[in-house]
């Protein structure tokens, strides 16, 4: 088998070269691209040779991609059939000698929901506002804990400080987690802010074509990475040699596509936060709360997902609930051009009133919104026409 990149790190070239040429053999004859192995089992006798003794436990197609990711952060990568599996994984690796699992209580319900299921095999997670410096330290120093951070958060896009929460994890021998999914490796480096571990599902923005569901863990601790494999190869939470390929040729436009979704999405938030028929706008762009903080952690863009509320034409204080769930679905049923539906960060806009998970906080009126690539000015037209049913 031909010799392939080595391990991307440090060097003359940036982390955008880099992931184009990630998994890529450059001898002479061999593909310009990582080729497609849907392989169950290797030619194997003897002493198993590491990710070749059986299926579930390596592809050179994963390879290649954790090879990308891993370049974005200069760090290691381990891929998994989902967020949801990356998640487990991270949670139960990290869980020995630790009772907690401090997550924020805003943040994608997905986790929320799976740190309750694993808490008979884990360590019990206890929300809180990650905003809230001080609860979190107190929180920490409760007992020994994990901290599990999400910013921006999913799906009110509230913004956490990575650097003092890194300092507050670290003072008490915490390892952070962030969920980057959001922000993605090109927008923010959270192990540069002192996480262990960064969290995503590739199924939104890295991929970006909505054609795949995997997730990974990205961190430079090089036994939680040894014992991340592990729960992969032993919970069979594998990801498919077609996902994988799939999830690598969309990555290799992500600095294109993330940066067109950003500017639009922040051209959107603007508009949005002008309309009449709009009361509230989420988005680190046009919340001058958090701006200067947004800027600091993700100086590229705020990323494709933004949140917004309308208002409905008239709400007795007995059914203001109700009446704003009403007007959002009006809303979002009323597009041309944004999809309805739900998950994000790929190149067709999409939407959805997000209430209408029952595991969900979020307000009951709230519509989030992925920017894709569309022109913004159709976009914008396409909202406009839809917030006229309102």
């Amino acid at each position: 088998m031909a010799e392939r990149m080595p391990e991307p790190g440090p060097g003359p070239f940036s982390a955008e070269s880099r992931l184009i040429h990630a998994g890529t053999a450059r001898a002479p004859g061999e593909p310009a691209t990582p080729p497609l192995v849907p392989a169950s089992i290797y030619v194997s006798e003897g002493s198993p040779r590491p990710g070749r003794g059986y299926g579930r436990d390596g592809n050179p197609g994963w390879e290649a991609l954790e090879q990308a990711l891993g370049g974005l952060e200069e760090a290691g990568a381990v891929a998994f059939a989902s967020g949801q599996a990356a998640s487990m994984a991270l949670m139960l690796a990290l869980a020995p000698g630790r009772d907690r699992i401090v997550l924020p209580q805003d943040g994608y319900y997905g986790g929320r929901v799976l740190a309750g299921r694993l808490r008979p095999h884990g360590a019990v997670p206890v929300p809180v506002d990650l905003r809230d410096l001080a609860a979190v330290e107190r929180e920490l120093a409760a007992a020994p804990s994990v901290l599990w951070a999400e910013t921006p958060t999913n799906p009110l896009l509230r913004v956490a400080d990575l650097a003092r929460l890194g300092a507050l994890a670290a003072a008490a021998g915490a390892p952070m987690v962030v969920d980057n999914t959001v922000a993605t490796g090109l927008l923010q480096r959270p192990l540069e802010a002192g996480a262990t571990a960064s969290l995503y599902s590739l199924t939104k923005a890295v991929s970006g074509h909505s054609d795949v569901i995997l997730g990974a863990v990205v961190s430079r601790d090089q036994d939680l990475l040894a014992a991340l494999r592990a729960w992969r190869s032993s919970g069979g939470g594998i990801p498919g040699p077609f996902e994988a390929w799939l999830a690598l040729r969309g990555l290799k436009t992500l600095p294109l596509r993330i940066a067109r979704q950003s500017d639009s999405a922040l051209a959107i938030a603007r508009h949005l936060a002008a309309h009449p028929r709009v009361a509230a706008v989420h988005y680190p762009g046009v919340d001058k709360s958090i701006a200067e903080l947004a800027r600091r952690q993700m100086p590229r863009g705020f990323g494709p997902l933004l949140s917004f509320q309308v208002s409905p034409d008239s709400a007795s204080q007995d059914s203001a609930s109700q009446d704003s769930a009403d007007a959002a679905d009006k809303v979002v049923a009323s597009s041309e051009l944004i999809l309805p539906a739900t998950s994000f960060g790929g190149v067709e806009s999409t939407w959805e009133r997000r209430a209408r998970w029952p595991a969900e906080t979020a307000p009951a009126g709230l519509i989030r919104l992925s920017v894709g690539v569309e022109p913004a000015s159709d976009l914008i037209t396409d909202i406009d026409q839809a917030l006229e049913v309102l």
